[in-house]
């Protein structure tokens, strides 16, 4: 609505001769349109990552049973995986990973199940007793964790006015522990640890729930929700007005949410 709005305001100044005018609706207009393609973009990938969790869940199962045994083996032999982990400590988690690799095979049978969900619990069980033997939880990891980072950025761009510095200041973390900072010299960025996966994910996640909370206390940023048939309520929570005013507010920036990645840091800190 509000893109259909500062187009055909932006047709009236041009007609009119304001070419000022008609340029700042119709740089509106396109963040208003970049937003919504965040939106349809984001359920798309969302449908992939789902696709691709639940063709890699029997197969994370079947690596995380290759972890847990070498695990178990350890504590009869040499420990070289675990120089630093109590045999205590290794008991109790291969204990838990145990536990929930059974509660997610009697899940996957008992009726529908949210496989990046299901994928998420056996990362998150058996990292802590993984030594590499199975790659599969290392890319499973990474699944869950990119999945969670770019859902967080979605609604993190798309609603900036609300969004405060929490939120920001965790999807930032979940964002460099996904992705570490290339270190001088090496010619390319080193893929992440997987430990430090799970990390970024329940980051994200928990910058994805702040972010949200933030929107719910944020509110309507009209006075009336029921008179706001311009879409002016979206703009103004997503950023792309700066102002309340529909005549006056300029544009945020040019090109919507999709100049965050040309504007640096500005919408992350």
């Amino acid at each position: 609505m509000f893109a259909t709005t500062r187009l055909n305001q932006a047709r009236q100044a041009v007609d009119s001769g304001d070419n000022e005018r008609a340029a700042g609706r119709l740089r509106a207009a396109e963040g208003a349109i970049a937003q919504a393609a965040v939106f349809i973009d984001g359920v798309e990938r969302l449908a992939a990552n789902l696709a691709t969790a639940a063709a890699t869940v029997p197969a994370a199962l079947t690596g995380g049973e290759v972890e847990i045994a070498g695990a178990r083996e350890s504590l009869t032999g040499a420990r070289g995986p675990y120089p630093d982990v109590p045999p205590g400590e290794l008991r109790a988690r291969i204990t838990h990973a145990d536990v929930v690799l059974a509660l997610v095979r009697e899940q996957l049978t008992s009726g529908p199940y949210d496989p990046l969900d299901v994928l998420r619990r056996i990362v998150q069980a058996v990292v802590p007793v993984a030594a590499g033997r199975a790659g599969v939880i290392a890319a499973a990891a990474l699944l869950c964790a990119r999945s969670a980072v770019a859902d967080a950025d979605d609604v993190v761009a798309t609603h900036r006015a609300a969004v405060g510095s929490e939120a920001r200041t965790r999807l930032a973390e979940a964002r460099r522990l996904l992705a570490p900072p290339l270190p001088a010299p090496a010619s390319r960025t080193p893929p992440p640890e997987p430990a430090d996966l799970p990390a970024s994910d329940t980051l994200a996640q928990q910058a994805q729930a702040l972010a949200e909370q933030d929107i719910r206390l944020h509110g309507n940023p009209v006075e009336s929700p029921t008179d706001d048939i311009t879409g002016l309520a979206g703009a103004l929570l997503g950023g792309v007005l700066l102002g309340g005013d529909p005549d006056t507010a300029p544009p945020a920036a040019f090109g919507g949410p999709r100049t965050r990645g040309r504007r640096g840091d500005t919408d992350r800190a």
